[in-house]
């Protein structure tokens, strides 16, 4: 086994791999452990009783933080014409279309977020195999494929989080950084909680929320109580 630094020896001081701690507790240990010399974004991981290999059991959607995320989110829209300008005035930082096709296929990908206006999905279509991977390809089930280019892009720049389960059934989320305040933090994770259980596919009939834990970019996990959330 890989001998821990004395850094991580540090942060697990008082804490203990085994005790499931109330969400607001869970929360203030978080923020006492992100000590690293940059705003750490605070993570959720939820782990969910589903198998993504099957469609009916696919959990994804977006949700919006009520306190956002404090990171500067970059969006990417394609778009033409009128439609163009709407999204450009709302905060896209890139907008286009062909020209951006052939920019991405070259390799850029310095964006968060991808919209698209639907009559554009024929050319974004050649992007699948580039955007699709990284969870970034406009689907009309999440709101990013829309002729409501201020909606959205508004929306997202707010603190709008997209989620979607990964192959081992986990969710992965940022809900805002150490500096936040506890409570706004706590608000924050129970947005995407509340969001979750929405999304609860109808064929599951056992345990959905199997286990939730909360952490910092290098700091270490804490365990939360799902019966506190």
């Amino acid at each position: 086994m890989a001998k821990r630094g004395k850094r991580i020896r540090g942060l697990l001081e008082g804490l203990d791999p085994t005790t499931l701690y109330g969400l607001d507790e869970a929360i203030r240990l978080v923020r006492e452990k992100g000590n690293a010399k940059f705003d750490e974004t605070v993570e959720i991981a939820v782990n969910l009783g589903v198998d993504p290999r099957h469609a009916d059991q696919m959990v994804r959607g977006t949700v919006e933080l009520p306190h956002g995320t404090g990171k500067t989110v970059r969006i990417l829209a394609f778009a033409k014409g009128d439609k163009a300008q709407e999204a450009l005035a709302a905060g896209a930082d890139f907008v286009g279309a062909d020209e951006l096709v052939d920019k991405i296929q070259g390799g850029w990908l310095d964006f968060d977020r991808v919209v698209a206006c639907p009559d554009v999905m024929g050319i974004v279509g050649r992007l699948g195999r580039v955007l699709g991977p990284r969870g970034l390809m406009p689907n009309p089930k999440l709101g990013t494929v829309t002729f409501d280019m201020a909606g959205v892009i508004k929306s997202i720049k707010a603190g709008q989080v997209a989620f979607r389960v990964e192959k081992a059934g986990i969710v992965h989320a940022g809900v805002g950084k150490v500096s936040f305040e506890n409570e706004k933090l706590s608000e924050n994770c129970r947005a995407l909680i509340a969001q979750l259980k929405k999304q609860r596919p109808a064929v599951i009939k056992g345990t959905y929320m199997k286990r939730v834990t909360v952490s910092s970019s290098m700091g270490p996990g804490v365990r939360v109580d799902v019966h506190s959330l």
